[in-house]
């Protein structure tokens, strides 16, 4: 059986490799906020920087907090995630087209048919855009 020193150390070692993930994780969005434009920018920087709550944040915005919750909970997954991360450092292998689309999609969270809409072009070439794109990032994994 163990002692009670020994399950509290692992206790406390384990609290702080998590503080040290959880910090990692907010450098990493804070590194990468930037690649944001307008009210997500806005509102990221307000979340990191700030330390603005959800509750704060919806006053300002005139929007309900669990609406902000789940706008910053997408944004942050999409910071996270890093396939747009490799596009760009793939920047060689696309084209400007590529690019924008890889971007609405991946960092921003467009759909297909939203991204067709904006770029004028057809649903199935931005669909064979993201394949081709998808291709090249499992490629590099």
């Amino acid at each position: 059986m163990q002692d009670m020193r020994e399950v509290y150390a692992d206790i406390s070692q384990q609290s702080f490799k998590n503080e040290d993930r959880y910090q990692d994780a907010i450098d990493l969005l804070r590194s990468r906020v930037n690649l944001l434009a307008g009210k997500d920018k806005v509102l990221m920087t307000m979340y990191l920087e700030n330390g603005a709550s959800f509750r704060r944040l919806a006053q300002l915005t005139g929007v309900c907090e669990a609406t902000i919750a789940r706008r910053i909970r997408r944004l942050t997954a999409r910071l996270t995630d890093g396939r747009y991360i490799t596009c760009l450092r793939n920047r060689d292998r696309f084209n400007e087209m590529e690019l924008a689309v890889a971007r609405e999609h991946f960092l921003i969270g467009l759909s297909m048919r939203k991204i067709a809409a904006s770029r004028g072009c057809t649903f199935y070439s931005v669909r064979k855009i993201l394949k081709r794109i998808k291709g090249v990032l499992k490629g590099q994994a």
